[in-house]
């Protein structure tokens, strides 16, 4: 959580150095007229106080099952966590089983997690991915009150950053350091957070990271085989909407119910 809440902030601050703020203005979170540092030591005091949302309605937190925060943000009409899923036990605490062998992997039908190259050093910056099994499993992979996104959620918000031509860059993280070059049309003014964590495929493979992000929805595709899921790219600023094999493992981004 706190990668992206500097991120937040910073590119606030960064982006708007010397403005100065009504009090009530959303970015101004310790009402004291101005925009500075000092706004994201008060936003972090809210967010590891009690969970509660910031004065200023710019933020919020959710804590899952594990005790992980997660920062959130309001993008339209919809709540949507800004860091990906790292919870390793349902809703009502049954463990999801880890993973780390490929061909074990492979013959999934119940829900699983595993770690980027099985290395848990990824696990604070991209999270864990989950094959969707896990998505859909009825004890609630998500923290309460929240869940999965649909096909049909994902498509609110990116119909409203305008289309899927233009959505995937406002959601990507700006810059080259989680993104491999050139990280096309990359302006995140959205706030989503968009990092690039790869996947591990339905043999058990891990590729992708620093190219692509890949996030379940809860849409099956086929009765057998696949599920949907969108995705953002390191070369395009497109979001890209396809299914893949239920076996995958993917990262995940909860919405608020």
């Amino acid at each position: 959580m706190k990668r992206s809440l500097v991120m937040l902030l910073s590119i606030v601050i960064l982006t708007m150095p010397m403005v100065t703020l009504f009090a009530s203005e959303c970015g101004d979170v310790n009402n004291d007229a101005s925009l500075n540092i000092f706004d994201i030591t008060h936003l972090i005091s809210y967010l590891y106080r009690d969970g509660s949302e910031p004065e200023c309605g710019l933020a919020g937190t959710v804590t899952d099952i594990d005790g992980n925060h997660y920062l959130t943000l309001k993008i339209g009409d919809q709540w949507w966590m800004m860091e990906n899923l790292e919870v390793t036990h349902y809703r009502n605490g049954d463990p999801i089983p880890n993973v780390t062998n490929a061909g074990e992997w492979a013959g999934l039908s119940t829900g699983a997690y595993c770690n980027y190259d099985n290395d848990t050093s990824n696990v604070p910056v991209y999270g864990r991915l989950y094959n969707w099994y896990a998505v859909v499993d009825s004890r609630n992979i998500a923290p309460e009150g929240w869940h999965v996104p649909s096909d049909a959620e994902w498509q609110t918000l990116v119909d409203y950053l305008g289309g899927e031509t233009v959505a995937g860059g406002k959601m990507k993280e700006v810059g080259t350091v989680l993104w491999v070059p050139p990280n096309t049309g990359a302006t995140n003014e959205s706030f989503f957070g968009g990092i690039p964590g790869g996947f591990c495929s339905y043999l058990g493979m891990f590729s992708g990271i620093g190219y692509q992000a890949d996030f379940w929805s809860c849409t099956e595709g086929d009765p057998d085989l696949f599920g949907w899921y969108r995705e953002l790219f390191y070369y395009y600023s497109e979001v890209l909407r396809s299914i893949t094999n239920k076996e995958s493992g993917l990262s995940i981004r909860c919405v608020k119910d």
